[in-house]
């Protein structure tokens, strides 16, 4: 196996289902939090999340 063939294979599990998930997951965790912490911004604080999985979701 060459190095395209890893680093092909390494994109495609960037961009599977099971990645997006885990995310997904992250993002609203880290969203859950700062929404604590930013009482009373928790709009801008779902817009950053929103930003963060245009960022590195797969859609």
């Amino acid at each position: 196996m060459g190095i395209d063939d890893m680093k092909d294979k390494a994109s495609e599990a960037a961009h599977s289902d099971k990645a997006e998930e885990a995310s997904d997951s992250g993002l609203d965790k880290a969203e859950s939090a700062a929404s604590k912490v930013a009482e009373g911004h928790e709009d801008k604080v779902s817009q950053a999340r929103d930003k963060g999985d245009e960022a590195l979701g797969n859609g």
